[in-house]
């Protein structure tokens, strides 16, 4: 796809291409050589029947590929720009084996758009059922678990903690990468669908799970995701000016910095940013901070650039844009300044040894091997694990590690009666369409616990 220009685009929080034209999404289509055994589906975790919304693409049939889509996917638009699919779908392409893979993500993202632009349709529904569920968080595994039980006839209320909803597709991922007007356009067909959202609702102090089952919901989907940020327990993490990336990016985004000068927010960036992480996240908070006045950013990663968790596209529009990528580098200590804020950041060189429990090469601190970095502005962005609040306050719900609720894989049933989850509260951070993938399996699982169907908790 085209893309804007590096110097013009870090001066605001325009997406950073605006797509196909449809002329160039049907010459994309047409590389589809509509395998026998199209792998491509393999890669996806909502089986999207790819090669057939390709092949409508390509036959200029826009609006069925729409609705093609629309049987397993209700967030298109979403999916098409935030989804790792060099790593799913498209890694199983076949041209891929001797060329460019087809850009199945991208032509998603242009259905989507397309589909929006003309008004998106609320999907078929069924009879209702006189059943009622309620979804906890409005992410996207909670989004695709209440589409996929309210198109089978259930009454859905969504609570959401926050005044809107949409979870970190709303507040955690930059203006750039996912504009507001495209999630908000996507809900909207949810509330079509006759979903209740009712937010400024914090389950677990509002109202508890337990009190949902007993004031009539026969089912309860905890979709909370992992809000709650990791900090590498070093010397001086506590020091003003070392901040989390999930919280950094939530103000940016709560606060509406992304129209400064219309919004005029209290973000501080200072000119000197360094952001620890390699992943997504990382990527965003390194360029948001550069849309936002900073004058040098670099991202310190412990480990080569193999190893980068991160997108390619993201890394390699961060790196076009200016930010600097300091790899096999691991900080040690934050040191502050005479005002008491941040002001430099100790680190080490590492190399890298054996494979480590993560299927990676484990980064090896060099003896004497040692850099300082100034700083004004430290953005941790090594992983976050679930609020545990939910799991506190209700009885009977097993959990794992680091808070994760302990779900059966097949179902997403939890050890409570009645009570299913998916997403990152299950699995800890991870992508916006595996949570969307475990939404829709717990949603056929509760679909079929309402019905009287299986009782999982026999």
């Amino acid at each position: 796809m085209s893309r804007r220009e590096p110097a013009l685009r870090i001066k605001d929080f325009e997406e950073v291409s605006p797509g196909y034209t449809a002329e160039e999404a049907v010459a994309e289509a047409n590389r589809c050589i509509q395998c026998k055994e199209p792998h491509c589906r393999d890669g996806c975790p909502v089986g999207l029947d790819i090669p057939t919304f390709i092949g409508l693409i390509a036959e200029g049939r826009f609006e069925a590929a729409a609705a093609k889509i629309r049987e397993e996917n209700l967030l298109p638009a979403v999916c098409g720009r935030v989804c790792p699919q060099e790593a799913q779908c498209e890694q199983q392409c076949t041209m891929g084996k001797k060329y460019d893979p087809v850009a199945i993500g991208r032509l998603e993202r242009f259905v989507g758009d397309f589909e929006l632009a003309r008004g998106k349709e609320a999907p078929p529904m069924a009879p209702p059922s006189g059943r009622r569920a309620a979804v906890v968080g409005s992410g996207p595994g909670a989004l695709a678990c209440a589409a996929d039980l309210a198109r089978r006839g259930h009454a859905v209320t969504i609570f959401e903690s926050l005044h809107k909803p949409g979870g970190v597709l709303t507040f955690g991922i930059p203006e750039f990468r996912l504009p507001k007007r495209v999630v908000e356009a996507e809900i909207e067909v949810l509330r079509r669908m006759d979903v209740t959202i009712e937010c400024n609702v914090v389950v677990g102090r509002t109202v508890t799970v337990d009190e949902l089952l007993e004031e009539g919901f026969s089912a309860v989907y905890i979709g909370t995701g992992a809000g709650s940020p990791r900090f590498p327990n070093i010397p001086g993490q506590n020091l003003p000016g070392v901040q989390s990336a999930s919280g950094f990016l939530t103000r940016v985004n709560l606060m509406k910095a992304y129209r400064f000068p219309e919004y005029d927010t209290p973000v501080r960036v200072g000119s000197r940013v360094v952001v620890l992480g390699g992943g997504n996240v990382a990527m965003d908070a390194a360029r948001t901070a550069l849309r936002l006045g900073a004058e040098e950013v670099r991202v310190l990663y412990r480990r080569s650039r193999e190893e980068l968790p991160a997108r390619r596209e993201e890394i390699h529009h961060a790196e076009e844009e200016g930010v600097e990528l300091m790899l096999l580098t691991a900080p040690v200590c934050c040191i502050g300044g005479e005002d008491g804020r941040i002001n430099r950041i100790e680190c080490v060189c590492c190399e890298l040894g054996d494979l480590d429990e993560s299927g990676r090469r484990r980064p090896i601190p060099i003896p004497g091997a040692g850099l300082t970095v100034e700083t004004d502005n430290v953005i941790v962005a090594i992983g976050q694990s679930p609020n545990p609040l939910i799991q506190r306050m209700t009885a009977g719900l097993e959990t794992l590690g680091r808070g994760m609720i302990k779900v059966d894989p097949e179902t997403g049933a939890t050890t409570k009666r009645g009570v299913f989850a998916g997403g990152d509260v299950v699995t800890g951070a991870a992508t916006v369409i595996l949570a969307m993938g475990a939404g829709r399996v717990a949603a056929r699982a509760i679909d079929d616990y309402l019905r009287g169907g299986n009782d999982f908790w026999e």
